[in-house]
């Protein structure tokens, strides 16, 4: 099985994407991790992405299309795999599916997680971390039993830059600007698979199980 997850920022594409590895036994893609493994292992893709991210510069999709194809023609993804994160762009979208062609084995569906975006700022701009322990909490589904102190280990509660409403809203709008675009190129491949995002863990899970035909 090989999927894409789309969905804004905050839509609950990673639980999701932990679920389906699970499932299928596949493993997730994330272009970060690639990235890190090849700049950790030095090797020649990993260099010459180092250099344009030591620039501040985005990695050009030629080469983030090299990195994929290095990690998708291993041995664990013999089963398929699933993309979370990538694709970002209609280019880089266009450019997976002719790196996809070539080695023949297209993308079986398009899971996409429906959230609406008032719900995404209130889930993610409600977020507290403790900065010495790690714990989270949401001042509505995981209130802290004192306000702003972490119930594990009395620190001081922080919320993270990526949390602050403005910086949610910003990346809603890159979102609907650069990757919402990719729904409608996998519609006209017929493989989109609508999921509604909202709910439980479990609720979402089980919609996304029942658009995908298993039990």
């Amino acid at each position: 099985m090989r999927l894409i997850l789309l969905g804004a920022p905050g839509a609950g594409k990673g639980t999701q994407a932990e679920m389906l590895t699970k499932l299928y036994d596949i493993p997730c893609i994330s272009t970060g991790n690639i990235f890190r493994e090849h700049i950790s292992n030095n090797t020649d893709l990993g260099k010459q992405a180092k250099a344009y991210m030591d620039q501040g510069q985005l990695v050009p999709d030629s080469l983030v299309i090299e990195l994929v194809k290095s990690r998708i023609t291993q041995d664990d993804c013999k089963n398929g795999m699933i993309f979370d994160g990538f694709p970002r762009t209609i280019p880089q979208a266009e450019a997976l599916d002719a790196m996809l062609a070539d080695l023949n084995i297209p993308i079986d569906y398009v899971v996409n997680v429906e959230v609406p975006d008032e719900l995404i700022v209130d889930r993610m701009a409600g977020r507290t971390v403790c900065p010495s322990c790690g714990a989270s909490y949401h001042k509505i589904s995981k209130k802290e039993d004192i306000a702003g102190i972490c119930n594990a280990c009395s620190t001081n509660l922080v919320q993270r830059e990526d949390d602050k409403e403005e910086t949610v809203k910003k990346r809603l709008e890159i979102y609907h600007a650069q990757t919402e675009p990719l729904i409608a190129h996998y519609k006209a491949q017929g493989k989109v698979l609508d999921v509604h995002g909202v709910g439980t863990v479990e609720e979402v899970r089980a919609a996304v199980k029942k658009a995908l035909g298993v039990n």
